[in-house]
């Protein structure tokens, strides 16, 4: 029989954020969070904040295509180890205030592949202990630079276990069963399932959303697809985007807020729909959500039908093993290019058709003109500086 979880509240953090260059560059996020911190846990006193979301790169930034891109050199050099020095800051906070604290988009060094760094999404508990570590799974070929798991499979399984729980992790404490999924990971259903799978209730969601990827309506792709995950896995989702940004080739709102806190039927609880440094919070009920799974009608898990949807996932869609140990991504460049064979995929088989004019077969050639072209320009590194 489980133990009864009171009411507490779920707080996400909107930072202002600055693009690193220098370990004090990350000092000082680390040090505006902890401010942030520091305000909502006294601020919403009454019901005491038991769990804290962090958007993804609070720590360090990150860079995209065009003037400012940094290639592989840059990010090791400021990459960090989780447990580390960083995250003892967050430790002592988690301590002092008795919560948790999720964040994500940690550029991390792993001594098991030294050659690269991993996007990393973790959760430290109120011992301050970090008790989930996640790497990101979807990170887009054109403007993420960090290795997914799935861009060397068989190395990271051999090293990390080839088990659905070991890829997405969910960890059962005293605030209910929590898991991570970040940005990306959640434009598409496949994690956020993963982890309702693995018995998930409340998903830490840190992002670094852009608004070119439809962050504001009329296009407000961040928010109905988040609403969807919540929804279809019943599960409540917590999601932390920038508040402004800091970097001489982004506006400001390049990643403009919006961080949300959607219950488990889907519905929003809170959001900071603008561009700037905001805190949100909504009261987290666990056992209303285990109350809700009870209901039958409209269970989004009641009525799975797996068996007819097996030939999806048979073969692969984006190919895995494309950066095995020894040959990590350098630029963006070189992820843009594994593309080029999923675009063959879908217009191959007739999922896709091409525009009048253009024969399936000549779709990755077009994709390569484009990515020639943007090479010529400077628009696309070709070097790992």
């Amino acid at each position: 029989m489980s133990n009864r979880i009171e009411k507490y509240t779920g707080m996400v953090i909107q930072p202002a954020v600055t693009v690193a260059k220098t370990r004090e560059d990350i000092r000082n996020n680390l040090d505006r969070v902890c401010n942030l911190i520091d305000f909502g846990v006294g601020y919403f006193w009454e019901r005491p904040v038991r769990l804290i979301v962090l958007p993804e790169y609070f720590l360090q930034g990150v860079t995209t295509p065009g003037k400012g891109e940094a290639g592989l050199k840059a990010f090791m050099d400021k990459a960090i180890t989780i447990p580390g020095p960083e995250m003892d800051v967050l430790s002592t906070k988690a301590k002092e205030y008795n919560l948790y604290i999720s964040g994500g988009g940690v550029i991390e060094l792993l001594s098991e592949f030294p050659d690269r760094w991993f996007n990393t999404a973790f959760i430290i508990g109120p011992s301050g202990e970090v008790i989930l570590k996640y790497h990101k799974w979807h990170i887009p070929a054109s403007i993420g630079l960090g290795t997914s798991p799935h861009d060397m499979l068989e190395d990271y399984t051999r090293v990390f276990g080839d088990d659905i729980r070991q890829r997405f992790p969910v960890v059962d404490t005293e605030i209910g069963k929590l898991g991570a999924m970040t940005c990306h990971d959640g434009a598409t259903p496949e994690v956020s399932r993963a982890l309702g799978y693995n018995g998930v209730e409340v998903i830490c969601h840190p992002t670094a959303m852009q608004e070119v990827e439809g962050t504001s309506p009329p296009w407000d792709f961040w928010t109905f697809t988040r609403r969807t995950r919540a929804h279809d896995n019943m599960c409540y989702i917590l999601g932390s985007n920038w508040g402004t940004v800091q970097h001489e080739y982004y506006p400001k709102g390049f990643c403009p807020g919006h961080s949300l806190i959607v219950d488990y039927t889907g519905m929003v609880l809170r959001q900071a729909p603008y561009p700037e440094e905001q805190v949100i919070t909504a009261t987290i009920d666990i056992e209303s959500l285990r109350e809700h799974r009870t209901i039958i009608n409209h269970n989004m898990w009641i009525d799975v039908r797996t068996e007819g949807f097996k030939e999806i996932y048979e073969n692969p869609i984006y190919p895995p093993n494309r950066f095995p140990s020894g040959n990590p991504p350098k630029n963006q460049s070189e992820k843009v290019e594994t593309t080029k064979t999923v675009l063959n995929t879908l217009y191959q088989r007739g999922q896709f058709v091409p525009p009048h004019g253009i024969n399936p077969d000549e779709m990755p050639a077009l994709l390569d003109q484009r990515i020639q072209r943007a090479r010529s320009q400077g628009t696309l590194l070709q070097d790992d500086k």
